[in-house]
């Protein structure tokens, strides 16, 4: 069975840092790529940052470029979200995901992110 789950979500002033965990299960994660998405109230669901198999990092996001990104220990089975400067847009579930056979070495449509986390709140506000 695939497991995603995400920790390291919270409460943060503008301006501070977290850093999101995403450890897989039930699946060979150096073969595969992981992204980060996000889901705010009242908006469709944003794919934030992706990296392939091969540490190729895709940002889909300018309004996170500078200020988020992502890595991965494989041999932790983790991806890492490093979340800086945060702001209060920037409030949401944060969640994890993994595209599915052929296509799980690489960043491609969302709707190949099938196997996916719970999420993990981010709530940035003083």
């Amino acid at each position: 069975q695939v497991q995603l789950v995400e920790s390291g979500g919270g409460l943060v002033q503008p301006g501070g840092s977290l850093r999101l965990s995403c450890v897989t299960s039930g699946i060979s994660m150096d073969y595969y790529a992981i992204g980060w998405f996000r889901l705010a109230p009242g908006k469709d669901p944003e794919e934030v940052i992706c990296i392939t198999r091969t540490s190729d990092i895709f940002n889909y996001l300018v309004s996170v470029k500078g200020r988020f990104t992502i890595s991965r220990d494989n041999a932790k089975n983790t991806v890492y979200l490093q979340m800086n400067s945060l702001k209060p847009e920037d409030t949401a579930v944060y969640y994890c995901a993994a595209p599915t056979p052929p296509v799980q070495a690489m960043c491609r449509s969302p709707t190949t992110f099938e196997y996916r986390g719970q999420g993990t709140q981010v709530t940035v506000s003083s």
